[in-house]
């Protein structure tokens, strides 16, 4: 019986810690964006797309967002993928630029200078993980902006979507 009450009692604490271990597991999340590159743009001028950005997880979803249960916001990873016409090469790019926008206010969180030509449909940018993201994530409405210099002229407009990963910590302050 002893035994019992024993292996119930860590099941019950192993249960209830599931939602710090899920909390500590679960520390990346995404948010996309979809913009549009059109094709009457010349090359080697800086250019500019703004869209608003999504993300699935429920931290940031809804009425009932979870926000204050997170803390230390930085990225982790930041790419664009051509989606349409979804072979384009995106080396038409000579540099990439992506910032962070809420409100009027925006930080640059991932770039790539001197785009191979060769590069293929997905590109992979550097991300500044040097800085918290908490009060762009958490206060409303985020946008990704996209700063762009072409080095070659594109055909048709290109959608290009944007990704970026943001790692977190949850909050100690609750």
């Amino acid at each position: 019986m002893k035994k019992q009450i024993i292996a119930f009692s860590a099941l019950v604490i192993f249960i209830s810690s599931c939602a710090t271990i899920q909390s500590i597991v679960k520390s990346t999340f995404p948010y996309t964006a979809t913009l549009i590159v059109p094709a009457n743009q010349s090359t080697g001028k800086n250019y500019s797309a703004t869209s608003p950005a999504s993300s699935l997880d429920q931290i940031f979803t809804g009425s009932n967002s979870n926000t204050d249960q997170i803390s230390q916001v930085r990225i982790n990873s930041a790419k664009i993928e051509a989606i349409n016409p979804s072979n384009q090469n995106l080396g038409v790019f000579k540099s990439v630029k992506v910032y962070l926008l809420n409100g009027n206010t925006e930080v640059m969180v991932a770039s790539r200078n001197d785009v191979a030509s060769t590069v293929g449909k997905s590109l992979v940018l550097d991300i500044d993980n040097s800085k918290f993201l908490d009060s762009y994530l958490k206060n409303g409405p985020v946008r990704i902006r996209v700063d762009y210099i072409l080095q070659n002229n594109l055909g048709v407009d290109l959608s290009i979507k944007a990704s970026l990963g943001f790692n977190t910590s949850p909050s100690t302050s609750n």
